[in-house]
């Protein structure tokens, strides 16, 4: 059992699924993967124009959590085929979302989460994320 925190190249890939409408965004950065009390923490930062935004990504058998802090504060839970409430917050207020997994599925080097999105009780479509990482060898942080 390792708590140590081992650098990775990310690779975040958000497919989304809107009436009949395909979006695909893709994400590469920096950061660390580290597995404790039976769960896999993968933590990374990304820049955008609002600020910067640290993203912490739980696994833990049938169930995930996507945490995000920052310029944009996102609570995003997971649980195989069940729903689950979450919370989005931006400057002008927060948001209530829910997720229904259709799939989770963490190997080495691979999260695969599959999920329909909910936001303000109102479908906001299907979306594909799959997180691709690999030990970065030349650390850069």
């Amino acid at each position: 059992m390792s708590t140590i925190e081992v650098p990775m190249k990310i690779n975040v890939k958000t497919t989304i699924h809107q009436q009949g409408v395909k979006e695909v965004y893709e994400l590469a950065v920096f950061g660390r993967y580290l597995e404790k009390d039976g769960a896999s923490f993968l933590k990374y930062e990304e820049v955008q124009d609002e600020g910067s935004i640290r993203t912490i990504v739980k696994v833990s058998g049938d169930m995930a959590l996507i945490l995000r802090g920052g310029a944009v504060k996102m609570r995003l839970p997971f649980r195989l085929h069940k729903k689950q409430q979450g919370s989005y917050e931006m400057p002008f207020g927060t948001f209530g979302i829910s997720t229904l997994a259709k799939r989770i599925e963490h190997s080495e080097g691979l999260i695969d989460i599959l999920y329909d999105f909910t936001m303000q009780g109102e479908p906001a479509g299907t979306y594909h994320l799959e997180i691709t990482f690999q030990e970065d060898k030349n650390e850069h942080s």
